[in-house]
């Protein structure tokens, strides 16, 4: 665990990045990941079916940066890929995001164009000119009626918060479409791996100066650490902090307890994604892996997801107390040398995953940035 200039804490995609930026450059890189296995929450594998799954949720990948789009294909090939979701209300079937066809359905109106729906969600919507929370934010874009039927109780599943206790921002960014567009996404590049992400991450990190450390924690093994040059942790910052008397609240993180099926049938629902949004069932959605790159199986396996508090922190919750003690966290990491936190858990911030590979990437090369100026400065000297 010596002689290396970087050492990564986290093989997921911000930890692979900076490790494979890292050592194109030339530099021994050290990666420690307390996991079995590399690629982070983008894991996925080939099931007892033979059906390629994702260990922690589906993973679409959909972007409209150029930059990262041209990153990411130096190490997979892709498929296009237009992910849909659709969702149970009221023993009727939906698309998600809202469209003409969700309102037709649900309330029996025959809206057909664009502006008879832009009528529609003015007639309905509760205007807030600056929504103070989650529930102002959906109330101003689709009216009390929607928010009932598909977002309140979803949201409490989703964060054991109903909407007016999150910021706006959590469901600002969901979108409202006044067309019948039913896919999820409406970025520039939406597709998938060849072969999976754990496959692309294998490749990202092929370069023989990374060296990868996998069922280890590094705050067991952190003392027989050598001198290095920077050091990336991509964990929840609360821990790295864990031992600090003075900063003792913990953050608050929602865990997803994934729930597999294995069915002796060739399909068990009708789309790739289906959310339930009602209080009827627990759990959030259903994915029925299958479905992606349409692959071929006599049987199939779904995954039931119960969003909970406890176990493996996948996603921040954020409002102003988690933000509040996120800023104490950040103080004390500003104030360290060579140490930098990047990625969802770190930074405490919800990333899609080309905002993660965009982070990563921009963290890099600001720093690198900054050591070319200290290194002219210092030949000018």
């Amino acid at each position: 665990m010596k002689n290396f200039n970087i050492v990564i804490i986290g093989a997921g995609i911000s930890g692979s990045v900076l490790a494979e930026r890292y050592a194109a450059m030339g530099k021994k890189v050290l990666i420690i990941e307390k996991r079995d296995h590399i690629a982070g929450n983008c894991f996925d594998f080939y099931d007892g079916n033979g059906i390629l799954t994702s260990k922690y949720g589906a993973h679409l990948f959909h972007t409209n940066d150029d930059g990262v789009w041209d990153y990411v294909n130096q190490f997979a090939d892709w498929y296009p890929w237009s992910h849909r979701v659709i969702a149970r209300v009221d023993d009727k079937t939906v698309p998600i995001p809202v469209n003409i066809t969700t309102v037709n359905t649900l309330f029996r109106t025959n809206i057909k164009t664009e502006t008879e729906m832009q009528d529609w969600l003015e007639k309905n919507r509760i205007p807030f000119d600056q929504p103070q929370n989650g529930e102002e934010a959906v109330l101003n874009k689709v009216g009390e009626d929607l928010y009932n039927k598909m977002f309140k109780h979803y949201t409490k599943k989703q964060w054991d918060k109903y909407p007016a206790e999150l910021h706006a921002s959590v469901l600002e960014r969901i979108p409202v479409r006044d067309n019948y567009d039913d896919r999820y996404f409406s970025d520039t590049y939406q597709a998938l791996p060849k072969g999976g992400y754990t496959k692309m991450f294998e490749n990202i990190l092929a370069n023989p100066n990374i060296t990868i450390l996998l069922n280890t924690d590094y705050f067991e093994v952190q003392d027989q650490l050598g001198e290095y040059e920077k050091l990336f942790y991509t964990g929840p910052i609360d821990r790295f902090f864990q031992f600090n008397e003075n900063l003792k609240e913990k953050l608050e993180y929602r865990s997803i307890n994934f729930v597999t099926e294995q069915l002796d049938q060739e399909y068990f629902q009708e789309n790739s994604v289906v959310n339930y949004p009602g209080e009827e069932v627990d759990f959030t959605r259903i994915v029925e892996y299958k479905h992606f790159g349409n692959q071929q199986s006599e049987k199939t396996s779904i995954v039931k997801e119960y969003t909970v508090d406890e176990g493996e922190p996948y996603y921040p919750v954020p409002n102003d107390k988690n933000q509040e003690i996120y800023a104490e966290y950040k103080a004390e990491a500003d104030k360290l040398i060579d140490v930098y936190f990047v990625g969802r858990l770190a930074n405490y911030k919800y990333f899609n995953m080309d905002q993660a590979f965009r982070n990563a990437l921009d963290l890099f090369f600001d720093l690198e940035r900054k050591d070319n100026i200290k290194v002219s400065d210092a030949e000018s000297i």
